[in-house]
């Protein structure tokens, strides 16, 4: 049997369209429910058990003084992917928590972004079978022209939603 949570059930609702709607259709929705990635363009490209991309245009609504995405736009990006792969995860009855991010900008960015937030085997383990804990999540952010202008370091935590 696979694992399910309600996040993953949820997904599976869209399973009467064709494999290549899938995604593009739950973005869309996850966009109704997070209103700011909505807001800031974000999409959901792949939504894999281990591996989340999602990405961003260089438009208007996203960027900064410098036509370039603005830095609470990447910050966003990363989170998202990073919360989501966690989430994707996280058994029913489990609340995830941002518990520290780190960006540092190394270099100027050029045009669109994506953000690639993956999970060890042992982290998916940990997360799936412990009801409380921490992980870091390695996110990878890439311009239009593959370069990492900013490095990130998401720590996600997780606590049952209700103490007893």
């Amino acid at each position: 049997m696979s694992f399910s949570n309600e996040l993953t059930r949820v997904f599976d609702k869209f399973n009467f369209l064709p494999e290549s709607m899938r995604v593009p259709a739950f973005s869309f929705a996850f966009g109704i429910k997070v209103p700011f990635m909505s807001t800031a363009g974000v999409k959901i490209d792949v939504l894999e058990e281990q591996r989340v991309e999602l990405s961003l245009k260089n438009k208007r609504k996203a960027q900064n003084h410098l036509k370039q995405v603005h830095a609470s736009a990447m910050c966003l990006l990363a989170e998202t992917a990073t919360g989501l792969v966690v989430g994707w995860n996280l058994p029913d009855g489990s609340l995830p928590l941002m518990k520290s991010m780190k960006l540092d900008f190394v270099k100027r960015s050029t045009g669109d972004f994506k953000a690639v937030a993956t999970l060890s085997d042992d982290q998916l383990e940990m997360i799936r079978n412990s009801p409380k804990g921490e992980v870091v999540v390695t996110v990878e952010l890439t311009d239009k022209k593959n370069i990492e202008p900013v490095l990130c370091e998401m720590t996600w935590a997780w606590i049952p939603k209700k103490r007893s």
